[in-house]
């Protein structure tokens, strides 16, 4: 009777660490076929992926952490973060899960769940989306300087040397260009919005 019940435990214990919500929200927020499901913990991900030093869990490790339903853990690593978006991961995957589209994911649910550790990184990517949706590129210059002001307001007159180097090689412009077609652009972004909102 004992052993039973020692089994019924253990069985309740495997169940709840198999719950796959978690990972299945995240797999439907990602844009296209994210393949998140097919992860099969070989950690190719994190032995090809130059930033690896600088997260606090490897992308195998997120992708485990998600099956295991840690929400707040996930939502609050500086892993999605880190990632430059380079692709290598999605390169030498075996399995093809598209790591860079999940980590997009990520940063956008701990963002509305306001479980990032530091607002340094969000900032940066409202305002890039901010530039992005009245200019329809980015304004690399008034980029810079608002995030800098708010974040490293110190740091400012060291990096005026560069900001003067790339204005004269005309690297970086003054004013910000406006694209053509700002309201196709606009359209297309609204009926994402709605897409997103409805899914």
């Amino acid at each position: 009777m004992a052993r039973t019940k020692d089994l019924e435990q253990k069985g309740a214990g495997l169940r709840k660490q198999e719950d796959l919500t978690l990972l299945h929200e995240v797999s439907i927020a990602t844009a296209g076929v994210s393949n998140l499901e097919m992860c099969i913990q070989c950690g190719s991900c994190g032995g090809s992926c130059p930033s690896a030093a600088d997260m606090d869990h490897t992308p195998r490790m997120i992708f485990a952490m998600l099956r295991a339903g840690m929400r707040d853990d996930v939502l609050r690593s500086t892993t999605p973060w880190v990632c430059v978006s380079c692709y290598h991961c999605v390169v030498r995957c075996p399995q093809k899960v598209h790591i860079p589209d999940v980590m997009y994911s990520l940063k956008g649910m701990a963002i509305e769940a306001k479980l990032f550790t530091d607002s340094t990184a969000p900032d940066f990517a409202q305002s890039f989306i901010e530039m992005v949706e009245t200019f329809g590129r980015s304004y690399e210059l008034g980029l810079a300087t608002r995030h800098y002001l708010k974040h490293y307001p110190l740091r400012l007159p060291g990096m005026a040397m560069m900001g003067f180097g790339m204005l004269t090689s005309k690297r970086m412009g003054i004013i910000p260009n406006r694209i053509k077609g700002m309201d196709q652009l606009k359209s297309i972004l609204d009926k994402a919005k709605t897409l997103e909102l409805t899914s």
